[in-house]
C-alpha cells in the first residue's frame, strides 16, 4: 500500500490527557538521539520535532538533540536500545537504521528493529530519486535500463553506502527490470554521491530527495523518476517508476520516533500525541517538508509498529531475492 495512504488510514491522533492526570515525567531534559551527523534531513527533522514537541509535554519540558553517528545509523540506534525505558532517551530513526541495515547487514546490526524498541510515531518520509548526470544521454527510465541490459556489469551506479536505503532500492530496481547487472559503487554519504554524479564518475544513482533536490534545481543532475507511487510536489514533472514501466514500484525513505523497549504506555501516549500535534501544525509541517521529510498523517503507536513490521519484511524480501551477502 502506498506509504501516504497507510498513514492516512491510521487511527486519529491521540489526545493529550488532562494536565492533572499527567505523571511527573519528564523529570529532566529528554535526549532525542539522531544516529547521523548533524546537518542531514534526519537531524533537521529531529530539531524541528524537539523544538515543537517540548511545549506539548509541559511548560518546563526540554528535548535536546544528540548526534551519535556511525554504521549507517546502527551505532546510535543500539545506544538508545540500551538506555533505561523511562522516557528520557528517544531515537529518531531512519529507514536505514531500522529498515535496510537489519535486513542487509544482520551481523553488523545488533538489534531487532521492532522488538528492541517501543514504536511511538511515524514522522514522515519521501521518495528516492533515480538520477543521472546532467550530461547523460539518458532522458527516461526506459533508455537507461535498456543500456544497462545491453552492457551487463559495465555500467556503474552510486549509493551513499552498502546496505542503505539507496542500495536496496537500486537492487530492487534491477530485480524489477528483469535481473539487470551493474557495478555498485558505495560512497560515504549523499553529498559525495551527488558530487560523483556531477563529475560524471558514475552512470546513475538512487538517492534521497533531500540530497538530490539542490542538484536538480541547479541543473547539475537530471531526475528520471521517483520511487513513490505518486509524483512529488517539489518536482511534479519527474514521473514515478510506476509510470515508467515498473507497475507498483514503491520504496520510500522515512523517519520514525521510537524509544527503548518497554516504555510506559502513558509516556508513549503523551509522546505520540505531542508528535501528532506538531505534524498537524502547518508551520512545522512546512519546515519538515523543506528539509525533505514529507510529514506523516494521523497515526498511533500501534500503527507505527505495524509500519515497521511491514518495512522489515519488504527490505528482507529484497535482500533475499537479490542474493545479497553483505557483512556475512
Amino acid at each position: 500500500m502506498h506509504l501516504r495512504r497507510r498513514w492516512l488510514l491510521s487511527a486519529p491522533v491521540l489526545a493529550l490527557p488532562p494536565a492533572g492526570a499527567r505523571a511527573a515525567w519528564p523529570e529532566r531534559p529528554v535526549s532525542l538521539v539522531v544516529p547521523f551527523l548533524a546537518g542531514g534531513s534526519t537531524d533537521i527533522a529531529a530539531r524541528i520535532m524537539a523544538e515543537r514537541m517540548a511545549p506539548q509535554l509541559g511548560p518546563s519540558a526540554r528535548i535536546v538533540v544528540e548526534n551519535r553517528a556511525g554504521a549507517g545509523g546502527s551505532v546510535g540506534s543500539d545506544w538508545v536500545r540500551h538506555r533505561p525505558a523511562d522516557g528520557h532517551t528517544l531515537l529518531l530513526a531512519s529507514a536505514s537504521a531500522l529498515g535496510t541495515n537489519p535486513a542487509a547487514l544482520p551481523e553488523q546490526t545488533p538489534y531487532d528493529p521492532v522488538e528492541d524498541f517501543t514504536a511511538i510515531a511515524l514522522i514522515g518520509g519521501g521518495p528516492m530519486v533515480l538520477v543521472v548526470p546532467a550530461a547523460s544521454p539518458f532522458r527516461d527510465v526506459r533508455g537507461l535500463l535498456e543500456a544497462v541490459r545491453a552492457k551487463p556489469g559495465q555500467m556503474t551506479w552510486a549509493t551513499s553506502g552498502a546496505g542503505g536505503i539507496g542500495h536496496l532500492t537500486g537492487e530492487y530496481l534491477k530485480l524489477r527490470a528483469g535481473g539487470l547487472r551493474a557495478e555498485h559503487v558505495p560512497y560515504r554519504g549523499g553529498s559525495a554521491v551527488m558530487e560523483a554524479l556531477a563529475k560524471g564518475e558514475v552512470d546513475y544513482s538512487l538517492e534521497v530527495l533531500a540530497s538530490v533536490a539542490p542538484h536538480l534545481r541547479d541543473g547539475l543532475s537530471r531526475g528520471l523518476a521517483v520511487s513513490s507511487l505518486g509524483r512529488h510536489p517539489l518536482f511534479p514533472d519527474i514521473p514515478t517508476l510506476d509510470e515508467s514501466g515498473l507497475p507498483g514500484f514503491e520504496v520510500t525513505t522515512w523517519n520514525v520516533l521510537v524509544g527503548p523497549r518497554g516504555l510506559p504506555e502513558p509516556v508513549v501516549a503523551r509522546l505520540a500525541a505531542a508528535a501528532g500535534a506538531v505534524l498537524a501544525d502547518p508551520v512545522a509541517a512546512g519546515r519538515l517538508a523543506a528539509a525533505g521529510v514529507d510529514p506523516a498523517g494521523p497515526g498511533t503507536p500501534a500503527a507505527t509498529r505495524a509500519f515497521l513490521v511491514a518495512e522489515r519484511q519488504k527490505f528482507t524480501g529484497i535482500v533475499e531475492r537479490a542474493g545479497l551477502r553483505l557483512g556475512r
